[in-house]
């Protein structure tokens, strides 16, 4: 009987953090947040203002997981970087989500941090690597033998056409993007980029 008391009774850990939290979390402030924490815009780096336990004021703060986003504990709670940074600049965190512009979700830097819906930030995702065209939503059909073009509409895929010219395809992926407000989102688009080249070369 004592075993089963004992192993619903919550750890020690968690009594203090419902004890500080009054049972439900607290929301974290910009204040809060800037007297634990020193965020540097123009590198997107955390140190921290604070001891914390064996890790001495000064120290840089947050660790990279496993999905290449950088990840800290404050306060007890776990919060991305980018979401703080946005809170320590702005002073609210938003409801949106903070996009990485140039899609390297480790650089936290504010020049590359933008709030976006999560229509937008599907939408900047970058080119998958076995993608050989470079060009989002274009890539070989072995069976038609030629470039195909498809985009996605409230994330389902549809079929643009087949051509034969990779910068035909290229062009027909980026009037569809401007056709259905992608640019909207203000995203890098690899079909224009492309085109770009192209014209430059």
């Amino acid at each position: 009987m004592n075993g089963q008391v004992e192993s619903q009774m919550p750890s020690r850990s968690v009594q203090n953090v419902k004890a500080r939290t009054g049972t439900k979390r607290e929301k974290l402030t910009q204040e809060r947040l800037k007297e634990l924490l020193h965020y540097n815009p123009d590198t997107g780096a955390f140190t921290w203002r604070v001891r914390r336990r064996r890790i001495p004021a000064g120290s840089p703060a947050g660790c990279i997981s496993g999905t290449g986003y950088v990840t800290m504990r404050v306060d007890g709670y776990q919060y991305l970087a980018h979401r703080l940074a946005w809170l320590y600049m702005e002073g609210y965190l938003p409801e949106n989500t903070v996009d990485h512009e140039n899609c390297v979700y480790g650089d936290n830097r504010w020049i590359n941090l933008r709030e976006a819906t999560n229509q937008c930030q599907m939408r900047n995702r970058g080119v998958f690597t076995c993608n050989t065209s470079t060009i989002k939503g274009v890539w070989w059909s072995e069976r038609k033998k030629r470039w195909r073009v498809q985009i996605g509409i409230a994330h389902m895929p549809h079929h643009v056409g087949y051509y034969i010219d990779i910068l035909d395809a290229a062009y027909h992926r980026y009037a569809a993007e401007q056709c259905l407000g992608f640019l909207d989102c203000d995203t890098n688009s690899s079909a224009k980029k492309f085109i770009d080249s192209q014209m430059e070369g």
